[in-house]
């Protein structure tokens, strides 16, 4: 049996630790899967780092074979499988967008080399920290020997809080809701769409209303993130951890039947989005790849968010071109 190598970079942070225990219990591959874990951290949270590798061995994960600390990212990604991207700074107090896009840049430009530079070459990369789609686009666009089509952004954690959205207003279970959509960038621009989606069968569009779709739901996801923060002090984490895990798991093991998700994957130009940014669609996953649900009918709102949310990414796009 292969043994796979899974990298978390900020493994030391919320979300990594959250990662980490998970991943490691099998939750990700299942639990016969024999896994190398390599945590990746910047120096002076190497200690902390250590302190989650000495829980994992206290757990005695059946299905964990190693554990890698280290603050060096060619040790982290050495064949690597499946790659977290979580480590990024944080947005503080007076930081433009487009400051923190900057900050970042230097991160995963070098993370995107060393991917290049001692990954497996069909491995799987999901960027999480923000801004993640570009920060996505910086990572891929310095990997260039690796297939465009293994690096994507998450946006399954909005994916999933506009199910759970939809799921309170329509008195459902999540499960019953199929073909929901997240178009566009990890930000405020993003378009929660329900124009394709079902619940118990019937189209979802016609168990709301019009002003409940546009003055409650597609903010509320929006803004979901910021709430968070304003309520616990800090961002999403738990859930985070639980998204990351979801998308790169149908992404390996396929979506489910009658059904799509969200990926923040490069635009090969389809619904008429430019290519060169990292752009959220719904996808169909299948025997470890993706490809975009197409033809699907398009009203002159949904038309009017898609480009708001392309035109944001151009934007970031615009402001690190340097690294590309």
């Amino acid at each position: 049996m292969s043994i796979k190598t899974i990298t978390i970079t900020g493994a030391a942070g919320q979300i990594g630790y959250q990662l980490a225990f998970r991943i490691a219990s099998g939750q990700l591959l299942g639990p016969r899967e024999k896994i190398n874990l390599k945590l990746l951290e910047i120096p002076v949270a190497l200690d902390a780092l250590n302190g989650v590798a000495m829980e994992l061995d206290d757990c005695a994960f059946p299905c964990l074979e190693t554990v890698t600390v280290t603050d060096n990212a060619s040790v982290a990604f050495q064949d690597c499988n499946y790659a977290f991207l979580v480590g990024a700074k944080p947005r503080g107090p007076g930081m433009e967008r487009s400051d923190l896009l900057i900050e970042n840049a230097g991160i995963f430009s070098v993370q995107g080399t060393a991917i290049n530079a001692n990954a497996n070459r069909n491995v799987k990369v999901l960027v999480i920290g923000n801004p993640a789609n570009t920060n996505a686009l910086i990572t891929m666009s310095n990997a260039p020997d690796i297939d465009p089509k293994s690096f994507s952004a998450m946006m399954r954690l909005d994916h999933n809080r506009a199910l759970a959205q939809l799921s309170t207003k329509t008195d459902s279970h999540v499960t019953s809701i199929k073909k929901l959509t997240i178009w566009g960038n990890h930000s405020t621009t993003q378009y929660p769409d329900i124009h394709h989606a079902t619940v118990k069968d019937q189209q979802a569009i016609d168990l709301v209303s019009l002003d409940w779709m546009k003055n409650t739901f597609i903010p509320n996801v929006q803004q979901r993130g910021a709430k968070i923060i304003q309520a616990r002090g800090l961002s999403s984490a738990a859930s985070a951890a639980s998204a990351a895990i979801d998308q790169l798991r149908d992404w390996t093991f396929g979506s489910a039947e009658n059904d799509w998700i969200s990926m923040a994957i490069p635009s090969d130009g389809s619904y008429g989005i430019s290519e060169g940014i990292i752009y959220s669609f719904p996808v169909i996953c299948s025997e470890e790849n993706y490809e975009i649900v197409q033809e699907l009918e398009m009203n002159e709102l949904s038309e009017s968010y898609l480009k708001a949310s392309e035109a944001e990414l151009l934007i970031e796009r615009k402001t690190v071109e340097h690294l590309l």
